[in-house]
């Protein structure tokens, strides 16, 4: 068949033969992780004490989420045990800590004159709020049972001493309001939520964890600040179950992400560093050198 090949201004190729046109359209291309608008809030919720392949396999709505949107598979912990993570995560360094010891006392854990992220973003005008799942009143220094709420995992409680306790009294707070904040749209702009000693996977099983960040990111990803691009959500675990190596998975949503990998070796303190750039100001202490996050996921 004698066939005639035209081409037209734009991507598609005629073909023309014995007077029948078709068209012919190169496939489409896998969507780039770019970002139409840069977030200003960011929401990091917090698992306990399972590896990278635990958690993709023992948490499937997380994991879906995590190919939907994009994940990290060389995200390193900054350490054992728990707290030393989460100060990485609030401030910049585990500032020596190799313990999980109360915050009170005259053994107790100190970090001196540091702040966290979270007085970073009132001093700068934004706002900032940790929600702790069974804390029995905001800021609170001591652990509860009942609720099953561990001071070790409420970062905030830490920076009290020498910093402005006046700013976790009032912004370290449960979990109560948190589905109200995300359906109103009024997310903080740097933000954790530490789920209790069950939720969290420290004591109970991933299932329950799993179901129980489903009915909490559900209403995040269907409410206007996520829509929009203003809200990054971001879920990590403060360690691995003890290992050497300490690979967690981190899981990043933001809407102009579409099922992105990531093998760039990133830590604890890379995300310590996009909180305080999304807040717009300099990153603390070692998260100042970390490998870039948002380089790394296109926010």
């Amino acid at each position: 068949m004698n066939l005639r090949r035209v081409f037209l201004t734009g991507s598609a190729t005629v073909l023309i033969a014995l007077g029948v046109v078709a068209t012919s359209t190169p496939a489409p291309q896998p969507q780039a992780a770019t970002t139409a608008t840069a977030a200003s809030k960011v929401v990091v919720f917090m698992e306990e004490n399972h590896s990278l392949s635990q958690m993709k396999a023992g948490m499937p709505y997380l994991f879906g989420l995590a190919k939907k949107y994009g994940y990290a598979d060389n995200w390193t912990a900054a350490r054992h045990p728990s707290l030393p993570n989460y100060l990485a995560i609030a401030g910049g360094s585990t500032f020596g800590v190799t313990t999980n010891g109360l915050p009170t006392g005259t053994n107790g854990v100190k970090v001196g004159s540091a702040i966290s992220v979270f007085d970073q973003a009132i001093n700068a005008g934004k706002t900032a709020k940790v929600y702790a799942e069974g804390m029995p009143s905001n800021c609170s220094l001591v652990n509860n049972t009942t609720g099953k709420y561990a001071v070790k995992h409420n970062p905030w409680a830490y920076f009290t001493t020498a910093g402005p306790r006046g700013h976790c009294n009032q912004f370290d707070v449960p979990t109560t309001g948190l589905i109200a904040d995300a359906t109103n749209n009024n997310l903080p702009n740097a933000g954790m939520v530490v789920p209790n000693l069950c939720n969290d996977a420290h004591n109970c099983s991933l299932t329950i964890a799993d179901n129980w960040l489903k009915t909490r990111i559900g209403p995040m990803l269907t409410s206007t600040d996520f829509t929009s691009g203003a809200l990054t959500i971001v879920v990590t675990a403060d360690e691995d179950g003890g290992t050497t190596t300490n690979k967690v998975l981190t899981v990043v949503m933001h809407t102009g992400m579409n099922g992105v990998v990531v093998t760039t070796a990133l830590t604890h303190y890379s995300l310590s560093a996009y909180l305080s750039q999304v807040i717009g100001v300099t990153p603390l202490l070692n998260a100042k050198t970390a490998p870039s996050m948002a380089a790394a996921f296109g926010l």
